[in-house]
């Protein structure tokens, strides 16, 4: 929710309280392995930096493309989730760059997106229903971007989010 000014009132949710109950819920055998969702680099910090710290947080499951690189983030650990598409967003996989891209290697701009995430070392689950995309997303491997490639791609950022988030 928004405030008076228009400023996002976050909830007061004490997160190291939080992440203590789930070290024990994984301590209990309860969990295989525990992480986050959708936090920020300061929130992250807060749990990696708590006394008595036993557990890491395995995965942050953040929103992480072409068009919202967050490389501040991803220095620590990203994982890509996609869900409740903004459409009003520009359309990353009719992007010029990443169809150009695609067009050198014979691959498309989709396939050219999951291997930038690959490649600066994202953890990529693309979703999909169709199963000739299904296959598409697997066919990724046999090819690397170049650090010239790579440095076009992480220029196309906007901090332009296609998954709203809703509270």
């Amino acid at each position: 929710p928004l405030n008076a000014a228009g400023k996002f009132l976050y909830h007061k949710t004490d997160l190291c309280a939080t992440w203590e109950a789930m070290e024990a819920c994984k301590d209990a055998g309860l969990a295989k392995s525990i992480g986050v969702s959708n936090f920020n680099r300061r929130q992250l910090e807060m749990i990696l930096n708590k006394p008595g710290l036993k557990h890491k947080p395995v995965s942050n499951q953040v929103e992480c493309h072409p068009y919202f690189s967050q490389p501040k983030l991803s220095s620590l650990f990203c994982f890509i989730f996609y869900s409740r598409v903004n459409v009003s967003s520009p359309p990353l996989l009719k992007d010029p760059v990443l169809n150009a891209i695609g067009k050198k290697y014979n691959k498309t701009a989709a396939q050219v997106a999951l291997r930038f995430s690959i490649q600066r070392g994202v953890v990529v689950i693309p979703k999909s229903f169709h199963p000739e995309r299904i296959k598409e997303n697997f066919q990724i491997f046999d090819f690397c971007l170049s650090d010239e490639d790579m440095k076009e791609i992480l220029a196309l950022n906007k901090n332009v989010r296609y998954v709203e988030l809703l509270m």
